[in-house]
């Protein structure tokens, strides 16, 4: 039986370099170093893209009673730390795009003693409830949400533009 050059502990490491690549099937090692290096350059720059921590939330379609307007937020820590309050707008769009409500500002996590923090990978559910100053004409409804304030572990302050991403629910 033959074994691969890289488990045989004879020679130098660049002999057991140039073996291996003759053995997979390479033409030379210089082609597999540069393909090598260019793997992991691709893979150090990519990292940080898929490694950044946000909080994510998904918002589900509006539910109506009468003078009151539910909006359930789902949010999910994907921050490597503990989620201390955060702060969310949300108002709401008819079918032409036109604002049926004043903005409503609520804290969905903390925001007071005592009050409850998103711990690290956690998910919560937050029923956003926005109150009309007269009942809701029509039931084609659309929450537009914003996040104006996160807070994380020890206080230190999360950008809400770019750490919170947010999709509707079909």
């Amino acid at each position: 039986m033959t074994y691969p050059p890289f488990l045989v502990n004879e020679g130098d490491s660049e002999d057991r370099l140039s073996a291996t690549a003759s053995w997979l099937g390479f033409p030379g090692t210089d082609s597999l170093k540069s393909n090598l290096q260019s793997a992991i350059m691709a893979i150090l720059l990519i990292t940080p893209w898929f490694s950044h921590a946000q909080l994510h939330v998904t918002i589900s379609p509006v539910r109506l009673t009468g003078h009151k307007a539910v909006v359930p937020l789902s949010l999910e820590n994907r921050f490597l730390e503990t989620v201390e309050s955060a702060r969310a707008v949300v108002f709401l769009l008819d079918e032409r795009g036109k604002a049926v409500s004043l903005p409503t500002t609520r804290w969905v996590v903390g925001g007071s003693r005592g009050a409850r923090e998103l711990a690290a990978g956690a998910t919560n559910t937050f029923h956003f409830v926005v109150t009309g100053q007269k009942p809701f004409t029509t039931t084609n409804l659309t929450a537009k949400v914003a996040f104006s304030r996160v807070v994380l572990d020890g206080g230190k302050l999360a950008n809400a533009n770019k750490d919170v991403v947010l999709k509707t629910s079909p």
